[in-house]
């Protein structure tokens, strides 16, 4: 198992930690509070967590070759709520 490491520093990070769980929870299995949360995804299980000041996402891959993928997923949905902060993509890192 692979664990993939992302983070963003934002003094939002519990709202949005909270629409990322909200916008999955119609496609997949969702569990979360307003400081943690985890998602089920086909390739992993991405585990969420906020505090003052910074959001992180731990994913779980089962196949360390889905990385980028796992990466896009989040960056993407996560930037359309950032937008005003110019979200572009978290910082990732790669955990064996």
């Amino acid at each position: 198992m692979t664990t993939e490491t992302g983070t963003f520093a934002t003094p939002n990070a519990s709202k949005y930690l909270q629409q990322l769980c909200k916008h999955f929870a119609h496609k997949t299995e969702v569990d979360f509070t307003e400081t943690e949360g985890a998602i089920s995804f086909g390739l992993g299980t991405a585990r969420l967590s906020a505090t003052d000041g910074l959001l992180t996402c731990h994913f779980e891959l089962t196949n360390a070759e889905d990385a980028t993928k796992a990466h896009h997923i989040i960056d993407k949905h996560l930037a359309r709520f950032a937008f005003r902060e110019a979200f572009t993509a978290m910082d990732w890192t790669t955990t064996a």
